[in-house]
């Protein structure tokens, strides 16, 4: 039941999201905001420590302001990176999910008892398969050895990142004693639940533009 709620949520989601990226300017600003607002909102709710508090919101503030600087970043095919990040980290968190519940198997670590190597497996897979779907039908890139070589690298540190994320909200929920940081979103819980990944991921994946195409 708890597989369909999330798959129907994502079902609903993932366009609604797509469509705010595309979109730009004053929407995507202000579903940042949103955003951002109800991530601190729960971050502050669940941690009992002033320091982790503090801390936590400081990067939280520090992340989405890499997303909106990536979002609005001067480069050719901005928008097409940009939702590129995007399509590694979901495509990481439905295959580490979809592929965890269906093969189970030996546990990856102890603070996030339901992560699998079956479902770091699945993330992977899938996070390069669509990935790769995106890269070659939509960017319309054509195949080059060292390019794809590179682009492999790409997402599988992009998608390393995310799931890296998800552990480290994963240990903070176990101090906190909680399973998910609210119940916004049925099937996932709270809005740090989905995006553990994601403000992981973009700071990282700003910092590669910065590097390799500004």
């Amino acid at each position: 039941m708890n597989l369909l709620k999330r798959l129907l949520s994502s079902i609903i989601l993932i366009p609604l999201v797509f469509y705010v990226v595309i979109k730009g300017s004053m929407i995507f600003n202000f579903f940042l905001i949103i955003l951002l607002s109800i991530s601190i909102y729960e971050w502050i709710n669940m941690n009992k420590f002033n320091i982790q508090k503090i801390i936590g919101v400081i990067y939280l503030i520090f992340s989405f302001f890499t997303i909106f600087l990536f979002r609005n970043i001067n480069i050719d095919y901005n928008i097409f990176y940009f939702l590129l990040v995007a399509i590694i980290c979901i495509s990481s968190d439905l295959g580490g999910y979809i592929f965890g519940k269906i093969l189970k198997g030996p546990k990856l670590i102890s603070i996030s008892p339901n992560k699998t190597y079956a479902g770091v497996f699945g993330a992977y897979t899938l996070s390069i398969f669509f990935s790769y779907l995106f890269y070659k039908f939509i960017l319309h890139i054509d195949d080059n050895i060292s390019q794809n070589i590179f682009f492999f690298m790409v997402i599988i540190s992009i998608s390393t990142i995310s799931q890296v994320g998800d552990l480290v909200l994963s240990y903070f929920k176990r101090i906190a004693k909680i399973k998910d940081t609210g119940n916004i979103i049925p099937g996932h819980g709270g809005i740090l639940d989905r995006i553990d990944g994601v403000i992981f991921a973009y700071p990282f994946s700003y910092m590669l533009i910065l590097i390799f195409l500004k």
